[in-house]
């Protein structure tokens, strides 16, 4: 359902803002073009989570310790979270296919370099690189969809980019993992850089920034004041603060345990063969893909669902990792089932938080709203990940005190979620009374 035009000219007429355009119509071209699009996220993901299946060759090919190990995804996300501020006004300002190009080019340019680093400083180096590219991706794809389909598939569309982007997780899981026993270190990496030669390609020939009749003006270069008012403008929104906090407090624990620490937990600690414990990261992946697509269905029919699913999926990560850590001994496959089941609802939990930040800010500042959103769970993961890597040095490799640092984190983002809730609410309800652009974003 679009807004009727007289109360979008009225509304664009009160509040001086540029007249949104109607709602895309979707269909069979919205999704050809989304599907190129998503390829590239795909093989992102698939180069971000290659070290986690890889954590132990890289340990033996550059001798390094596990804080060292740490260091390589840390610096990774460092890029990613540092980044997201600044695509967000890239995507604003030059649009979808620009920015996913310069994406495939870095990405791929760092999995290649990471292939054939001959020391671990020229492979930080090629993680950062690759951190860079892959930081080009998730904005522009969201950004992507909210052009090409009605508003009210909004949710739905974000869960299922998600779920798409986990299909590059299974990948690495499945495919990259079994190569790296039987290829080797270069040659393994070496073939999965072709595939971002591949989407570059397809995004050249292919990609579209909106459909004919949908094109709205890009965002005016000001210099440095504009920039910072339209970060200043979106912070101040409890909405985009919201969505920040929720994406920090949901998404780190399956990021930090699909990207580097699970399989040396699972093999190292719990005496695992690389086989199993490789099956029981893809059950996180496939997870994270189902409840995608049922939290999707969920919040787009009742947006009250956001804040208990987003809370109710930290409750139940925290309680399962307590029971997992407490266990005495080894535990039983039982337990690392279920753990890995509430960490797959991480992801499509960690989305809601862009499902509060959107509504909160108009079109001309969506993309950097959702690069703030972006930052957190991120910045969560990289503290995490540092912090386990650290613990573990310190402590002889003890994975039950190294782990602890995922409540520390937790309870810092749940409190925040807590607080900014409330104001929240309040001001999507007084919007919701101008049948405005917020208002639009509601109607299912």
């Amino acid at each position: 359902m679009s807004e009727q035009p007289a109360a979008r000219e009225a509304d664009a007429a009160r509040t001086g803002d540029a007249l949104p355009p109607l709602d895309p119509p979707g269909g069979t071209r919205a999704v050809a073009v989304w599907a190129v699009g998503l390829s590239v996220y795909f093989v992102a993901v698939l180069f971000r989570t290659s070290l986690g299946v890889a954590g132990l060759d890289a340990v033996e090919r550059f001798h390094v310790s596990a804080s060292a190990l740490s260091t390589f995804s840390m610096l990774q996300l460092l890029v990613y979270a540092a980044m997201q501020i600044p695509v967000g006004l890239l995507v604003d300002r030059f649009g979808t296919k620009k920015v996913l190009v310069a994406g495939c080019v870095l990405f791929t340019l760092g999995q290649l370099g990471f292939a054939l680093a001959p020391s671990y400083g020229m492979a930080l180096v090629s993680r950062a690189l690759l951190g860079c590219g892959d930081a080009l991706t998730f904005l522009s794809v969201l950004r992507l969809g909210a052009r090409w389909f009605p508003a009210r598939r909004g949710p739905l569309v974000g869960q299922l980019a998600g779920l798409i982007g986990q299909g590059g997780n299974v990948v690495s899981t499945l495919v990259l993992s079994r190569a790296l026993t039987q290829f080797g270190w270069t040659a393994s990496f070496v073939g999965s850089a072709l595939c971002g030669v591949v989407v570059l390609v397809l995004t050249l020939l292919f990609l579209k920034d909106h459909p004919d009749g949908h094109d709205t003006p890009p965002a005016p270069h000001r210099g440095v004041a504009y920039v910072r008012r339209q970060i200043t403008e979106s912070w101040r929104e409890p909405g985009t603060r919201l969505g920040m906090w929720t994406h920090f407090t949901t998404q780190f624990p399956g990021m930090v345990f699909l990207l580097l620490w699970g399989m040396p937990f699972l093999v190292e600690d719990q005496g695992m063969e690389r086989a199993k414990a490789g099956s029981l990261l893809t059950v996180i992946v496939l997870a994270h893909m189902m409840i995608g697509v049922v939290y999707g269905q969920i919040i787009g029919r009742r947006h009250g669902a956001r804040m208990p699913l987003a809370l109710g999926t930290v409750g139940a990560t925290a309680v399962v990792w307590a029971v997992l850590l407490a266990w005495p001994g080894r535990a039983p496959l039982a337990v690392f089932a279920l753990l890995c089941l509430v960490l797959g609802a991480c992801g499509p939990a960690s989305m809601i938080g862009f499902d509060l930040s959107r509504p909160a800010n108009p079109a001309e500042r969506a993309g950097t709203a959702s690069g703030i959103t972006n930052i957190g769970g991120f910045t969560a993961s990289m503290t995490t990940l540092l912090g386990i890597g650290v613990l573990l040095d310190a402590t002889g490799d003890d994975y039950r005190v190294a782990f602890c640092v995922v409540f520390a984190v937790q309870l810092l983002g749940a409190s925040q979620m807590v607080r900014l809730w409330r104001p929240t609410a309040r001001r999507e309800r007084e919007r919701a009374v101008v049948p405005g652009r917020v208002a639009a974003v509601h109607k299912p």
